[in-house]
């Protein structure tokens, strides 16, 4: 018995000391200053609040350089003329009173106006032109405010799946900038977008997005977190959740520079006809390279006649596999970097021809409608 009784007394003093142990151990570790309890507690809370502010100042950043366009077509009818409504989104792209929008946001209006972030609103607009080759248009006030503030384009060659982005439209025609969250979801998206009034139209090299996009947002931004315009919202899958799309904003740098510099909107021009290599393309056609745009149209000339192309001496069966420094791929389509250029630019490209890879120097020409 007085076994074990002292067999228990050892055991409750080993207990006793491994609590004063542990307690002490606790207490140094976090007098240390390793490891603070509040902190840890507190950490959810903190990322959520940082997560939060980020996305705040963001949207309050960009907002004012975001307003909606509201357009009036008017029609005839026998002996009435009937009017319908149509709104959607722009993006301000300089201080004298640029915007940015989509094609299909104007179609045809008989009048525009614009609707700014502070309520204000402006009838005085015309249309200055549109994208021959995408759904872009621009507008200009005729009689600008003071104060305009011209939104920051960044750069989508750069976008990556994944990123947080936020898109800013006047959603429904009713709710103005209002802004929803999101990731990009895919790059060098193909797709044709309608209204369901006609064959629709074909768009390529498009970001996919998660971020709500609903009508009336057509021509507004879609933004990453540093305040960059890196596309603009143009369509929405049909009976779909959460796949949106938005025109890269590469796709207009030429055509904003040429309209800042001379006030035209004119597109640069290759003219090649050519096929965006993958690895699926690639074997099919016994490619040697597995990226890059092959120069090639089935039963027809591949290289227009009197074009750039031609003049520099691009020839059928090229795979032109850069643009300055800039490789051709499935994220960086041939037409997507070509668009960041203006008429008469001068632009290098590498191409890879019977195994040899040339630099050939050509010059851009303004695209006109054929």
């Amino acid at each position: 018995m007085s076994e074990g009784k002292s067999s228990t007394g050892r055991f409750l003093v080993a207990v006793f000391f491994c609590f004063i142990a542990s307690f002490l151990g606790s207490w140094v570790f976090l007098s240390s200053g390793l490891v603070s309890s509040r902190n840890a507690i507190n950490t959810v809370h903190t990322v959520t609040s940082t997560d939060e502010k980020v996305t705040s100042d963001v949207a309050t950043k960009v907002s004012p350089s975001v307003v909606s366009v509201t357009t009036t077509l008017i029609s005839n009818t026998g002996y009435y003329q009937t009017a319908s409504q149509g709104a959607g989104t722009g993006v301000i792209i300089s201080k004298d009173g640029y915007i940015l929008t989509n094609k299909h946001v104007i179609n045809g209006a008989s009048e525009v106006s614009i609707v700014m972030n502070d309520g204000s609103v402006h009838h005085n607009v015309k249309l200055i032109g549109v994208d021959p080759l995408n759904d872009l248009a621009f507008l200009k006030i005729t009689d600008p405010p003071r104060g305009l503030v011209p939104a920051e384009l960044g750069n989508s060659s750069k976008v990556k799946v994944g990123q947080k982005v936020l898109a800013i439209g006047n959603a429904l025609g009713e709710f103005q900038n209002s802004v929803t969250s999101g990731i990009i979801s895919g790059v060098g998206r193909p797709i044709t977008a309608g209204d369901g009034s006609s064959e629709g139209e074909s768009l390529e090299n498009l970001l996919q997005t998660d971020a709500s996009i609903n009508p009336g947002n057509s021509g507004g931004p879609l933004v990453n977190l540093n305040s960059e315009v890196i596309g603009i919202n143009t369509a929405v899958a049909a009976d779909s959740q959460g796949i949106g799309f938005a025109i890269p904003i590469n796709a207009a740098k030429g055509l904003v520079k040429g309209l800042l510099a001379n006030g035209k909107v004119e597109r640069a021009y290759l003219g090649v006809t050519y096929a965006s290599i993958t690895p699926a393309v690639a074997q099919k056609l016994n490619l040697p390279v597995k990226k890059g745009a092959y120069v090639y149209q089935q039963n027809s000339a591949s290289v227009i006649q009197n074009s750039p192309a031609e003049k520099a001496g691009i020839k059928d069966r090229d795979i032109i596999t850069k643009v300055g420094d800039t490789e051709v791929d499935q994220n960086n389509a041939l037409s997507l970097l070509l668009a960041q250029y203006m008429p008469g630019d001068k632009v290098t490209l590498t191409v890879l021809r019977d195994g040899q890879k040339k630099t050939i120097d050509v010059t851009l020409e303004a695209y006109t409608v054929q």
